[in-house]
């Protein structure tokens, strides 16, 4: 999607859209090598939006791998069925959609979210995150982005506050600055990390 288009559909849908620029490549590429996704048997991704980290994850991820992409944004939703027409998407409210499906009963070892949590209410904020976070698989990572200064804000502290008390295990990687905010990313996992595992990708 264009960066006219992405702003036109930010325009109409401020609320889920979330960010004024689509995320760049750098920051996608420290998506992925924060994620594990490259060696990733089943991965969730929360919000692809115009699909920067969908294609990132498309790229990396073992032939095998499971792929489920939730998706509130209807457009956003047939640009993605359209450019990515071997990956699962779903039209849905990621705090909804059921997991409990035999499908995804070996959890998720990559849960990859694009969505704008500090846009988000508290409750709204629980609300994904207890849904989801239940089905990430032993030593599997949560990965968000955060932007560069506005995590300091009250929205932000909270929301890592929130993880904090959800994850056992919550560290960030180092600030990309070659976006638009400066972004970086926050991993967490039911498991001690490390930052050869969220800055390697070996």
């Amino acid at each position: 999607m264009s960066a006219s288009a992405f702003l036109r559909e930010f325009a109409r849908n401020w609320k889920t859209v979330g960010a004024i620029a689509p995320s760049s490549p750098a920051l996608a590429e420290k998506m992925m090598v924060a994620s594990g996704a490259a060696h990733a048997r089943h991965i969730l991704e929360l919000g692809p939006g115009t699909g920067a980290f969908t294609e990132a994850i498309a790229r990396v991820m073992p032939d095998n791998a499971d792929y489920l992409g939730l998706e509130l944004n209807e457009a956003f939703v047939h640009r993605l069925h359209a450019q990515f027409p071997g990956m699962r998407f779903e039209c849905c409210c990621a705090q909804k959609f059921d997991l409990k499906q035999p499908a995804f009963r070996e959890g998720f070892d990559a849960i990859i979210s694009g969505l704008p949590w500090t846009a988000f209410p508290e409750e709204l904020q629980k609300a994904i995150l207890g849904n989801v976070l239940p089905h990430l698989a032993p030593g599997g990572r949560f990965v968000t982005f955060a932007y560069y200064g506005f995590h300091k804000l009250p929205a932000g502290q909270h929301f890592r506050d929130l993880l904090g008390t959800l994850l056992p295990n919550v560290t960030t990687t180092e600030v990309v600055w070659a976006n638009l905010p400066p972004a970086f990313v926050y991993v967490g996992s039911n498991e001690p990390l490390t930052s050869e595992d969220i800055e390697s990708d070996d």
